[in-house]
């Protein structure tokens, strides 16, 4: 089969070369609708750049580097991440560059930094960190190769992608409050930027609705941790008021409050309210399928692609700073009271 062109691309949209090339770019010099025309063509046709002729052309190597730390070693397995990275590879390979993941394992021997430059990366995406504010981390973001960083700002430096978690917490607390509940307890995750927002979020949500929040209702959990979130449903079901509805740190931990409720004989959505938060597969196929608030990986990941690739490509470009939104899925698990 013949190598798709843009050339080809140009045809087939009746578009010229030059406005399939910048398409692809996402310049800003070319509409909406015609971007995501090209893209959606160029995807369906098969289209990769030649990245071969174009690190002759620049010297550059088009390869991007991804840092991925994951504290419960579920890699990914980790259907949230996975969703990211499939969309952050699929725009960066539209786009001519490929993604490698930088070894976490030997980084205190090996800097992230050093890997970059040896591996001689274009740019670097950390999508996740068990410390953004770690050194070597801050090496990295303030060296001179371009980054584009998830979930947490460092303003000036790099351009950033954000999951919109007080969003988040905002519509899902609305919503369980629209269907009368007030006993709402929230198991959280690990201490990080992202969690430190959402519990702010979810005090604040809960102030402004004049509803008091027993301290035992707060219980850290872990993030895609079954155990720690069983450990904490039970903890909650054991108490003397126990709450009408659970908030889980994700889709994937409720696997573990969900263990619990049938050692209970409590049905979800029939005897106690509970949600998660990330919105994966899994959350749909559960019985009963579990109401969740779904974080829009595939935009995230387009974004995280996208952002670098400019600065990469322009790096007198302003540092963005974008806000992805989900929205809530409903499932069966929120009754109403």
């Amino acid at each position: 089969m013949a190598e798709v062109t843009i050339k080809d691309i140009a045809r087939e949209c009746g578009v010229s070369f030059s406005a399939v090339s910048k398409a692809l770019k996402e310049s800003p010099e070319i509409s909406a609708a015609t971007i995501e025309l090209v893209q959606k063509t160029a995807k369906k046709m098969g289209y990769r750049a030649n990245a071969a002729a174009r690190k002759l052309r620049t010297n550059r190597s088009y390869d991007i580097g991804v840092i991925f730390e994951d504290a419960t070693e579920s890699g990914l397995q980790h259907q949230y991440f996975a969703s990211i990275f499939d969309s952050l590879n699929i725009n960066a390979n539209l786009n001519g560059y490929n993604i490698s993941f930088l070894n976490s394992v030997n980084r205190e021997k090996d800097s992230y930094l050093s890997q970059a430059k040896y591996r001689g990366f274009d740019g670097v995406v950390i999508a996740s960190t068990n410390d953004y504010h770690r050194k070597d981390i801050q090496e990295l973001i303030h060296s001179d190769i371009p980054v584009c960083l998830l979930d947490y700002t460092s303003e000036n430096d790099c351009s950033s992608v954000l999951s919109d978690n007080e969003n988040g917490i905002k519509q899902m607390l609305n919503y369980l409050i629209s269907k009368g509940h007030k006993q709402i307890a929230y198991i959280y995750g690990d201490s990080t930027d992202v969690t430190n927002v959402r519990l702010d979020t979810f005090y604040d949500v809960m102030r402004e609705n004049r509803l008091h929040v027993p301290k035992e209702y707060i219980i850290k959990g872990i993030y895609h941790d079954t155990k720690s979130s069983e450990e904490a449903t039970k903890k909650l079901l054991a108490l003397k008021n126990p709450p009408t509805c659970i908030m889980f740190p994700d889709d994937f931990a409720y696997l573990g409050g969900l263990k619990v409720l049938h050692e209970h004989n409590l049905v979800p959505g029939r005897d106690i309210s509970v949600v998660g938060y990330d919105g994966i597969f899994l959350s749909s196929v559960l019985t009963p399928a579990l109401t969740t608030y779904a974080q829009n990986a595939k935009e995230i990941g387009r974004q995280l692609a996208m952002l670098l690739i400019q600065r990469i490509e322009n790096p007198a470009l302003d540092v963005q700073i974008v806000r992805v939104k989900g929205s809530i899925r409903e499932g069966e698990t929120v009754l109403s009271i």
